[in-house]
């Protein structure tokens, strides 16, 4: 299994943007929200509208892989591609729903997720897969000098030790601090 890094800001927009020019409009859709999300591929691509409070701006769900209870806020971005997606697809169950006639009322699937990823990775010379959303997002946390314990609890994560390997925190970048904050 290929190793893929969290886009950095810039990155992620250049990928929104490929997306937008190369694909259908559902991934880059499926972009967004995954990186405003932080959620695994598998979870974000069976959320219902049902699932979502408009309302409360939020979304409660269980992670499939970890059973773990988490509760997001929706924010901005977030909210102005779900309401942009239910105004176009007013009878749609799933928020990332297929409309081909072999496929009805059915979430597109992982594997056109991935391969879509992958090509417009490959136009532009990053390494990038459905997780990528997600070490985004963390990876925009940490860039913004987010506590690594608020991080791992956005992820999910049991600890930070998972959540240092996870945004590739290396052993010698902490190394590394001894030389660069001399006092």
């Amino acid at each position: 299994m290929n190793t893929v890094d969290g886009a950095n800001k810039l990155e992620v927009d250049m990928i929104h943007a490929m997306l937008v020019k190369k694909c259908p409009p559902i991934y880059a859709d499926v972009w967004k929200i995954g990186v405003n999300l932080s959620l695994r591929i598998g979870d974000l691509l069976q959320l219902k509208y049902d699932d979502l409070d408009m309302t409360e701006r939020s979304l409660k769900l269980t992670e499939a892989k970890t059973g773990k209870a988490k509760h997001i806020r929706l924010n901005t971005a977030a909210l102005a591609v779900i309401m942009r997606r239910r105004q176009e697809y007013p009878n749609d169950t799933w928020l990332f729903q297929v409309h081909s006639n072999r496929a009805k009322d059915k979430p597109i699937s992982r594997v056109s997720v991935g391969r879509a990823f992958s090509e417009v990775g490959d136009i532009l010379g990053l390494t990038i897969n459905t997780h990528s959303m997600r070490k985004s997002r963390g990876k925009a946390l940490y860039d913004h000098q987010v506590p690594l314990e608020k991080i791992a609890k956005v992820l999910n994560h049991s600890n930070t030790s998972s959540t240092l390997r996870y945004l590739g925190i290396t052993r010698e970048e902490i190394l590394q601090t001894y030389d660069d904050f001399e006092l």
